[in-house]
This record gives C-alpha cells, sequence and structure tokens, in this order.
C-alpha cells in the first residue's frame, strides 16, 4: 500500500494536480493584493518567468505563458491518465497534503543542523521581503511554492541535468550532482537579487544552497506537487513566526 501510494504520488495524475490549487491560490491572492494579473510586488521566480514571455511577446507574451504552462500540464495528466485508467482516489491527495506538511515542519531543523555542520550554528533564516506587509510577505511565500520549484527544479535543475548528459557526456550520478549542485548555487544567490533581495550573509547562503539541494532531492523522489507544497508551506510557517 506505501508502495503504491509513493508511486501514485509522484505520478502526473496526481503530482501536477496537486500543484494545481497551489498555483490557483497564490496567482488570486497576487490579484487581489495587486490588483493585477502581473504587476505589483510579486514572488521574483515568477516576475522573472512571465517577464520573460511579456518581453519577447509584448501584451501577448503573458497569454502564452499560461496557455503554455496550463497546456504543458495539461497534456502530462491527460498522458499519464491514459496509462492509468483506473479511478482517482481522493485519500492520495489527502496523504499528499500531509506529507508535505509534515515534511515543512521538518524542513528548517533539519537544514539548519547541515548548515550548522558547515559554519556554525545558523541563525533562523529570514526571508527576502521583510520590509513588505504580512499579507504580501505570506502571498509571495505561496509563490515561492509553484514558481520558485518551476523555474529552479523543473527548468533549471532539468536543464543542466540534460547539459551534463548531452555535452559533458556525464551518465548517472555523476551528471545528476553536478546538476543539483549547480542549481542549489544558482538558487541561494537569486534571493539576493533585486531591490527587495536579502541582504548577503554566508550563514543565508549556505543555508538556501543545502534548501536547494534538498528541494532538488525532494522533487526527484516525490515529484513537483509535494515539492511545490512543502516549500510554501514551509515559508509560509517561517514567515508566520518571524511576525
Amino acid at each position: 500500500m506505501v508502495k503504491d501510494y509513493l508511486a501514485d504520488s509522484r505520478a502526473p495524475r496526481y503530482s501536477v494536480l496537486f500543484a494545481l490549487p497551489l498555483l490557483l491560490l497564490y496567482e488570486a491572492a497576487a490579484y487581489f493584493s495587486n490588483g493585477s494579473a502581473y504587476a505589483g510586488v510579486r514572488n521574483g521566480a515568477d516576475v522573472l518567468l512571465k517577464g520573460a514571455f511579456i518581453y519577447l511577446g509584448g501584451r501577448n507574451g503573458l497569454l502564452v505563458f499560461d496557455l503554455l504552462l496550463f497546456g504543458i500540464g495539461a497534456w502530462l495528466v491527460i498522458r499519464d491518465r491514459k496509462r492509468h485508467r483506473g479511478p482517482m482516489q481522493g485519500r492520495v491527495f489527502g496523504l499528499m497534503f500531509l506529507e508535505s506538511v509534515v515534511y515543512a515542519a521538518l524542513f528548517g531543523v533539519v537544514v539548519g543542523r547541515l548548515t550548522a555542520l558547515v559554519l556554525g550554528a545558523p541563525r533562523l533564516l529570514q526571508i527576502g521581503g521583510g520590509r513588505l506587509d504580512l499579507t504580501t510577505q505570506l502571498v509571495t511565500s505561496l509563490g515561492a511554492g509553484i514558481y520558485e520549484e518551476l523555474l529552479f527544479r523543473v527548468i533549471i535543475t532539468g536543464g543542466l541535468l540534460f547539459l551534463a548528459r548531452a555535452v559533458l557526456k556525464l551518465e548517472g550520478a555523476g551528471g545528476k550532482v553536478l546538476a543539483v549542485a549547480l542549481s542549489a548555487l544558482i538558487f541561494s544567490g537569486f534571493h539576493y537579487i533585486g531591490s527587495l533581495g536579502d541582504q548577503f550573509t554566508m550563514q543565508s547562503f549556505v543555508f538556501r544552497a543545502i534548501a536547494g539541494v534538498a528541494f532538488s532531492a525532494l522533487y526527484v523522489t516525490r515529484g513537483i506537487g509535494v515539492t511545490a507544497w512543502t516549500h510554501a508551506l514551509y515559508d509560509v510557517m517561517l514567515t508566520l513566526l518571524q511576525s
């Protein structure tokens, strides 16, 4: 039963659909907070991804981004459903949410202890946007779960893994380690960019780099759904603790 749950919850028919409410929740909260489908204070990965499409496509760029995002997600779910025609089980989604809550609660402790092994006891990591009001910080925390995982795990880690195999001819563990390590460093450095970025400290940089490795490992083993919700819930918990 456990083996079936672990396999099912990683499959797109569950994993992608499980991430969808988080995406819709963030987009709705960001819209009502900013009064715009794009402008205002949003998660940085969200701005980066959508900004690239708007730069290339003008007013239609955002529509192209939305169609591409939902189109790929729908294709993955439909393809998976054709392979597994049995009924969907609601309990799987419930267990996935419970799993994400547990991971989010443990995440800071585990990554913090690993950071302590490298640099000494770390302080509580400060999320970028501490100068923002609580509502905006909560909105950007939700966005971190869906858009940072999409950018840093799905696109960057996946892209680096492809390059490691195709260009460097690194197969197996070597290519995976390189892709995960580089994407974790990029993920950590991303949090210090822009006017709302954090002030750089070595402790926070190492913490986030280790977090990037942990999220990548979670993405590889548990899929986008559990990883996105774990990231979002962790950031929300941390925001509330620091408020």
